[in-house]
Parts: C-alpha cells; structure tokens; sequence
C-alpha cells in the first residue's frame, strides 16, 4: 500500500473484490487490517472507517465466484455477451468469442478506443499494450470480473468490424484467460458457465488433458486406426484437421470412406482463403479421450491455418490435428484447468445432419456481403451449376443477408435433403434467382465388392 499521497476508494474495493475468494474470516481480517491503516495514516474518523469496512465487505461478499450465462453458437463459435468498464465508470455490453484454441487476445478498433488502449498499426493486424493509464485491463461475463492478464498484448485487426469474418464478436476471451479458471461449455443447453478453479462441479466422464503451460492450448490422447496421436481440442471452432500426412495415409488405405471437396456448412469459416479447395472426409471411428466418436467428419489440415501451428510449436508432444465443437455438439464439456482434467457429459443422442446443405462455399466481407468463392460437386457435377465464383449472395428466400453472420446464413441454407432454396445472387450488378438443392454432402459412399474386402482387411 502506498504511504503517502491518495488512496481513491474505488482502487480500495477492487482490492477487496479480489479478496472475495478467500474464505470469510481471512477475507475480514484482511479488510479490518487495511481500513485501520487507513484510519491511522489519514486520520479519519470512526464512522468513515466503519461504513468503509462495512461497504468493503458487501462489495466482496456479493462479487459472483461463478456465473452462467446463454451462448449463442454461430458456425461452431462460441458466443456470449461481455460487459466493458469504461473509464468514465459506466459498461458498454459487446459480442465475445470464447475461444480456447487461440491462446492471443484480439479486440476490434471500437472496444480498443472504448477501452482507451494506445493502438500502434503496422499492416493489416495493429496491436496494443494490455494497460490502460497504468490500470490492469478487465470485462464482466454475467457480472463476474474477469481479468484479461497474463496477457501483455493486444493483436486489433485493422479496420474490421469484428475480430473474425462473418462474425458479431469484437473481441475475444482466448485459453492464455480460460485457463485460469473452471469452464463449462453446455452445447444442448447453450450455455457458458466459467467460476474460479474448484467451484465446478463437473459430470460425466472425464480424461487427463495436456495443457501446454505458456498458451493453455489442449490435447487429448487419442487412437485412429489403433493407432496412438495426440488431437487438439478446439471448441472454439466447427471445423477439425488432421495433419496431410495423417489424412492422406487414412484416405488411401480407406478409400471406401465418404469423401469431398470444398468446405461447405459446418467447414466453411470463411478465414481461410483456399476453403474451396479443401480435402474432407469422415472418419468411420476416433477414440478422443475417453470418448469413442463415429462418422468424424476432419479436413486435411492447411498449411497457412495459424491455430493448430501454434498447438504443434508449443504443446510438448506434436498433435496430429484437432478436434472442433462440431464433434461434440451433444455433450457438455466441462474443463478443469487446475487438474488437467476435461469432462465429457452427454446431453443427447441426436445425430445432427451436419453437412445436410446446399453446397456454397463463401467469403463474408468488411461490407457485409457474402461472395460465392466455391461450389461443391455432388455426385460428380457442380451441385449449383447456376452460380460462379465471384457472384454475390444477396438472399435466401426472403431473407435479405447484408447484415447476417455466417452462421445465420448457414441457418438459412441447410435443410432436409431434396429440399429448394431460393437464391438471389448479383452477378456484374445484375440479380437473378436460383433453386439450390439441400444435398447430403459426406454420406455413405457406394462400394463395390473389392473396396468393402480392403476395408475388412485394414
């Protein structure tokens, strides 16, 4: 505690906030300690250090040790409300990306200015000091505190109105964050629940993780093809890899399992810029921890994706890919950090017609618009002859687009197979209609004799 000059009262109660994980007696005889130095070092009178104390510890008492809020899941990400403080004492609520497989905090422009951090630009991505006038940086998630440390900077996206394409989110809560807490992602119940460690209560089965210690990134000792690897787990995503060498051995010894090209529904993020020509296969059995999955759908990984480079820099053992949200929609994953434990609890049995979609590829812009950059072929042809790349995806139905994210408009294009869509699509400032069909992409592929007494044999 400082000696001399002012000792605001504000910077007082954010002490005690602190403190509101101690147990109580520890947490009142803190309190009694600082107020009565205050008392002697400024003087004041019994009554000011009474209501002092007495408000100290309402304050700390009342701060949420856990909350659980809604989640909204947009294209496999994770989204929930996040409150801002600003410094003029007031909130400013944004969209947040809760996102365990990137380890670097991002925020746009806006909540950098909100937040009154010193951005520095040079090229595309500016960055920014995770200080504002000396105060440590923090938000609220359901009037839970939560401090944006260890983190030392800020990655801000240049002139983007959100820190992912086609997304709401303007900043995110990254695993250097998470990892610091418990957390409970319930994808039946879309629900987020974080709480300091051991205030969870976690069900289900549960399996020993590896947790690199400088980025807080996941692993999960894994077998394909009775063979041992080591995945990543990526909740904050819909589309899982598997390293080119992983994905080309198990395509060409089971040629019989469904295959495709393009990155259409659940896959298409729009991040990356050769989602078009991606390899996608589903995968008949993967034993991911404790859990035996089927029909895993898994892309070969690219080599310009930055989240699973940074797993296989870091984390100890080299991962053979990741595993996204898109595996595990009917479960509720719990993650205790503290005891490099993950949790698996089924909350359903549906099977989710993932890839039950019309076979678009697309970009969304800064603008808001959608550009068709890809179209998948459905048994051997072109699944929407109609369009090209670089058409405009204005509509679909009567649902005009220009301010959907890439999840809404996925909403809109999936369906049972056989049904129509209608389209609007520009082409050279022109618009036209289309009938898109929903196509089930990744199915059983047919297989003659030999193929079925090859995949015997493997």
């Amino acid at each position: 505690m400082r000696s001399s000059g002012s000792f605001p009262v504000r910077s007082i109660s954010r002490r005690f906030v602190i403190l509101s994980e101690a147990k109580d007696l520890l947490l009142r005889a803190l309190i009694a300690r600082s107020a009565l130095f205050l008392f002697k070092l400024r003087h004041r009178s019994t009554g000011a250090v009474v209501v002092l104390i007495l408000t100290a510890i309402a304050v700390a008492q009342s701060a949420p040790r856990s909350v659980t809020v809604p989640a909204a899941f947009d294209q496999g990400r994770i989204v929930i409300d996040v409150d801002l403080p600003l410094r003029n004492g007031t909130t400013e609520r944004v969209r947040g990306w809760v996102d365990n497989g990137t380890p670097d905090l991002y925020m746009n422009q806006r909540v950098a200015a909100l937040l009154g951090l010193n951005v520095g630009c040079d090229g595309p991505v500016c960055s920014a000091p995770s200080k504002s006038s000396g105060a440590p940086l923090e938000v609220a998630i359901g009037g839970m505190k939560i401090p944006l440390s260890p983190v030392t900077e800020i990655k801000v996206p240049r002139g983007k109105p959100a820190i992912g394409p086609g997304m709401s989110a303007e900043i995110n809560i990254p695993s250097t964050i998470l990892r610091n807490y418990d957390v409970l992602i319930d994808f039946p119940g879309r629900e987020f629940t974080i709480g300091v460690p051991g205030i969870l209560k976690f069900n289900g089965i549960k399996s020993k993780m590896l947790i690199d210690a400088s980025t807080g990134l996941i692993q999960l000792p894994s077998k394909i093809d009775n063979k041992n690897y080591d995945l990543g787990l990526d909740l904050g995503s819909s589309a899982s890899f598997l390293t080119e060498e992983l994905f080309g051995r198990l395509s060409s010894a089971h040629a019989n399992w469904p295959h495709l090209t393009g990155a259409v529904g659940p896959f298409n993020t729009g991040e990356q810029g050769d989602e078009p020509n991606w390899k996608l296969m589903r995968v008949d059995r993967i034993q991911y921890g404790p859990l035996f999955l089927t029909d895993v759908a898994v892309a070969n990984l690219p080599t310009n994706l930055p989240n699973l480079r940074k797993t296989e820099a870091h984390v100890r053992i080299p991962g053979a890919g990741l595993l996204s949200s898109e595996t595990l929609l009917n479960y509720r994953v719990g993650l205790d950090y503290a005891h490099s434990t993950v949790f698996f609890d089924i909350g359903r049995t549906v099977k989710l017609p993932d890839f039950d979609v019309v076979g678009l590829i697309l970009r969304p812009e800064d603008d808001n618009r959608f550009t068709i950059v890809g179209v998948a072929d459905f048994e051997g042809k072109p699944s929407v002859p109609e369009v090209q790349v670089g058409d405009q995806l204005i509509a679909v139905g009567d649902n005009p687009i220009a301010e959907f994210t890439l999840g809404q408009v996925w909403s809109l294009l999936e369906g049972a197979p056989g049904q129509e869509r209608k389209l609007t699509v520009e082409r050279a400032g022109k618009r036209f209609t289309v009938a898109a069909k929903v196509q089930h992409f990744l199915g059983e592929a047919p297989q003659n004799e030999d193929a079925k007494s090859k995949s015997k044999k493997k």
